[in-house]
């Protein structure tokens, strides 16, 4: 099958799925009000794979002279790497900075899963490593869109998953046959879940052996019986429209609560059944290219905020004022730090003897943790800038009004700047950092991808302080080991 466009891919997702919406069922998502927002949004994916100045970026021609969506090449160096991370910045920049999020996430888990399941199969004799070549075949040759479900609800958190008040909080085995299993439970977080044809099922953590029903990896459409998609309302639900929310009324990601009602996976899309020891493993594995997806998104976000508050300096006529000039400073900083990071990732690559390019571990947390670390600082140099008309602005019915709109031209214009236009530039601040949107980027700033200390333990983890104490005990001329 060829490339699928918008239209093909937006009529996928009218396959009966199980999809709600402030506990109402969805009937179609692609005509929601609200849901349909991010449908479109992901339909983007296929524009951009026809457009002339974006096909070579987004498509890719394999030795049978196929073409296929890029996001499904297999990295096997520093340029599939950078190729990878250019397509994901600049879908995200066409998308106003709101990530696509369809193909990115499915593929970090593919390449994850074709690591692991290479080890598993080593030791344990088992024939996932087939499996999941199969499944990624078949999703690159159907041009089919992924959500990853990954973090359970986890209940109480200080518990391993066989110990929690009722089994459920993790996904889990309850039934094992010949020709496949039985799986119960739920995922949260679960982002882009309404727009994907298919879900993969990750565990989210080392487990011990009495957990070993917790060790399953798996994959199947998302209109499988018994899997019912909760959509959350948050992230743009209350929009007011494209004066007040230039973002977030065109472009939005959608998150699920993601339930597995006793639903039953065929023994082919089974690629971890019980190996418990390689549970973490698979967990770890898949945010070493998860992250690095993260960190190619973020630029864009970033420098939205840049070319807002240099706008709003320039309009309230504070541009050469030393402190604006400073908080622009830090701005570009934050920004270009990340971008520089991520490209470094890229280049400081780890091949695996099988030829999977790894983006460098430590490169890729140090640029998340900076995103995410310096993020609400950036919303407070943005709003300092822009000034307190982001959340007392009037309304668009204002401006609609014979009565009102005169005394909005009057008082509310900058420098050299009508007053339209200023709200304009006002309204976008306000959707970036003060609206439900905007509270929802600082909430995904923090735990999307993992959390703060999720980052400094995998720095920690992974840097070799060994080689430090080596030169530390070299000047000094002692022994350490």
């Amino acid at each position: 099958m060829a490339l699928r466009t918008a239209d093909q891919y937006l009529a996928g997702l009218r396959d009966g799925r199980f999809v709600t919406f402030k506990g109402e069922r969805v009937k179609d998502v692609t005509t929601h009000e609200h849901l349909g927002i991010g449908a479109r949004h992901t339909a983007l994916d296929f524009e951009l794979a026809e457009m002339a100045e974006h096909r070579q970026l987004f498509t890719w021609t394999d030795d049978d002279g196929q073409t296929h969506s890029r996001y499904y090449k297999r990295p096997e160096n520093s340029q599939d790497l950078l190729n990878r991370r250019e397509m994901i910045e600049t879908s995200t920049r066409i998308g106003d900075s709101v990530v696509l999020l369809v193909k990115e996430i499915g593929t970090d888990a593919l390449f994850a899963l074709d690591l692991v399941s290479r080890v598993v199969d080593a030791k344990a004799g088992t024939q996932y490593n087939k499996r999941v070549a199969a499944f990624h075949q078949h999703c690159r040759d159907n041009d089919l869109t992924l959500a990853v479900a990954q973090t359970d609800v986890k209940g109480d958190r200080s518990l391993l998953p066989s110990e929690q008040e009722h089994p459920d909080y993790f996904v889990h085995i309850v039934e094992e046959r010949e020709d496949g299993i039985i799986v119960r439970g739920a995922k949260a977080h679960t982002t882009g879940t309404p727009f994907v044809d298919e879900i993969i099922v990750l565990p989210t953590r080392a487990i011990a052996e009495a957990d070993a029903a917790y060790a399953v990896a798996f994959a199947i459409p998302v209109n499988t019986p018994g899997v019912k998609l909760l959509a959350s309302p948050f992230g743009g639900g209350h929009s007011l429209g494209a004066f007040h929310s230039p973002v977030s009324s065109r472009h939005r990601l959608v998150d699920t609560l993601t339930v597995f009602d006793d639903v039953f996976v065929p023994k082919e899309r089974v690629f971890l059944q019980k190996e418990w020891q390689a549970a973490g493993f698979l967990a770890n594995t898949f945010v070493e290219f998860h992250r690095f997806t993260a960190i190619s998104y973020k630029p864009p976000l970033c420098d939205l905020f840049i070319g807002a508050a240099a706008l709003l300096a320039q309009y309230n006529g504070i541009h050469k004022v030393s402190h604006v000039r400073d908080k622009l400073t830090k701005l570009i900083t934050w920004t270009e730090t990340v971008r520089a990071l991520s490209r470094a990732a890229a280049f400081d690559c780890r091949v695996t003897d099988f030829g999977l390019a790894v983006p460098n571990i430590i490169q890729t947390n140090l640029a998340k943790y900076h995103f995410a670390a310096h993020y609400h600082e950036a919303i407070c140099w943005v709003q300092d800038i822009a000034g307190g008309l982001v959340v007392t602005g009037p309304d668009e019915a204002d401006m609609a009004s014979a009565v009102t709109r005169p005394f909005i031209d009057r008082f509310l214009g900058g420098a050299g700047v009508n007053a339209e236009d200023r709200l304009k530039a006002l309204n976008l601040v306000h959707d970036l950092t003060a609206s439900d949107f905007g509270g929802y980027n600082q909430l995904l700033s923090i735990h999307a991808e993992g959390s703060l200390e999720a980052q400094k333990i995998t720095i920690y983890r992974d840097y070799d302080l060994d080689r430090c104490k080596d030169l530390a005990a070299g000047i000094i001329d002692v022994e350490w080991k």
